[in-house]
């Protein structure tokens, strides 16, 4: 029989329980703890598993909205949802909804440009936008496609020019340009080849490191390499085009390295 709001309000945790279910119906019960505390639950089964749905508080839930909330929960359970896991994505999604706001991602952009902007510039950004656009937009999430659409036609100007900047252009900041290690002083280019030349690991190891630093082939050419492109007599290497678009020949060093690769006993 269904509680009565009476009922639910008179209910009492004896003293030698911890708590006590005082059932309504259809699997919903209302939990009382002997803090005085009473929750709304509901009992149900998902894949042969007894599980339960916390519904919300008494008396903030009355019984009636219990029961609506157990009966929109045993809808999503009879179409093959899991109520408790649905709760779990619908809360992650809220989450990121209020994290990919217009606002917040314009912020997070803003960040990543101020190193490049002057001061004043990076200011003056920001406060157009919290003036003139974040009342309008900025709540609304940046995948919402009514977000750009939203800010209102009459008002353009700076403002609408930093919205169409933000969806144009996203709010990644661009690829910093970056100088690679490289050898460039004839110096420090000879100590790196007596360094190979040097080097008593794996004669296969050595043969790379010195073909690298003579012909200037890719890491992958270099490993790849095979006897068909290797013509010795006229010391030439000959990549496919497929592998290489240049063909050069090869230095007299270049072929020396390879007659000793293939005369040596570790290479098939």
């Amino acid at each position: 029989m269904a509680l009565t709001d009476a009922q639910c309000k008179n209910a009492k945790c004896p003293a030698d329980k911890a708590r006590i279910r005082v059932v309504d119906g259809a699997g919903l019960y209302l939990e009382v703890a002997a803090t005085g505390s009473k929750r709304w639950f509901w009992k149900y089964y998902f894949d042969g598993k007894e599980k339960r749905l916390a519904l919300g508080q008494y008396p903030g839930l009355t019984a009636k909205a219990a029961r609506s909330k157990r009966d929109a929960a045993c809808l999503l359970q009879q179409s093959g949802t899991d109520p408790a896991h649905q709760r779990i994505v619908d809360k992650l999604q809220r989450k990121a909804a209020s994290v990919n706001t217009f606002e917040a991602v314009t912020r997070d952009y803003h960040a990543t440009r101020v190193s490049d902007w002057s001061e004043a510039y990076a200011e003056r950004w920001l406060v157009r936008l919290e003036k003139d656009v974040f009342s309008w937009i900025g709540k609304l999430p940046l995948t919402d496609s009514s977000a750009a659409a939203g800010y209102p036609p009459a008002r353009r100007g700076p403002g609408r020019a930093r919205v169409g900047a933000l969806f144009a252009r996203g709010a990644l900041k661009a690829v910093a340009t970056k100088h690679m290690a490289a050898v460039l002083e004839p110096v420090a280019a000879g100590a790196l080849m007596r360094s190979i030349l040097a080097y008593e690991g794996q004669p296969t190891t050595r043969a790379a490191l010195e073909l690298s630093a003579l012909v200037f082939q890719r890491p992958g050419n270099i490993r790849a390499l095979e006897w068909a492109w290797v013509d010795l007599g006229a010391a030439m290497i000959s990549i496919p085009a497929a592998d290489m678009k240049r063909k050069r020949p090869a230095s007299s060093m270049d072929a020396r390295t390879l007659c000793r690769l293939h005369c040596a006993q570790w290479i098939s």
